[in-house]
Order: C-alpha cells, then structure tokens, then sequence
C-alpha cells in the first residue's frame, strides 16, 4: 500500500511544480507595449506567442518603438513609482 501512495504523492507534488505563468509586468517602469505576434489561425483565432515588454520610459518612447508592429502601449498598471511606501502613522491611544 505505502508503493502506491508514494507513487500518487510524487505525481501530485509535480502536479503541483508545474510551470507557473512568470509576471508580465515590470514594476520598474511606466509604460508596457503588448506585442501581437498572431498563431492559432482558424476560426477563433486565439493562441499565439503575445508577450508585454515593460521596459519604456514614456508612451512615445514606446509607440516609436511599436510603429509597424502588431502592437499597442499601454500604462504599466504594476509601476512602483520608485517611491518608498509612506511612513505608518502610529496613533495616540485615547483612555
């Protein structure tokens, strides 16, 4: 009984291990262009190798770099703004 039950254990775990979709979004910078590279064909369409490159400074950094290309710039919904997070405020406790 232990073989089988290991067996399953081991299948499980790299079920588990699987690759997992990477982060699409750099939070390091402001603007992302989503490139279109097509696949799939067919009715439906869908598929195909489509892919963000987020490393613009500026819209028009990035629609120079995307002219003539199946691809659309877009703000970087993950930027950090390179800023540290405010300080927490502590509160005075009221008795």
């Amino acid at each position: 009984m232990r073989v089988p039950l290991l067996a399953l254990t081991a299948i499980a775990t790299l079920f588990a291990a699987a690759d997992a979709g990477a982060q699409t979004y750099d939070p390091h910078y402001p603007v992302c262009m989503h490139r279109y590279m097509g696949g799939g064909g067919g009715l439906g369409g869908g598929g195909g190798d489509n892919y963000f490159d987020c490393s613009f400074t500026s819209l028009e950094q990035c629609r120079a770099t995307a002219s003539g290309l199946a691809a659309s710039c877009d703000l970087n919904p993950y930027y950090a703004f390179d800023q540290p997070p405010p300080p927490r405020r502590r509160h005075k406790k009221a008795y």
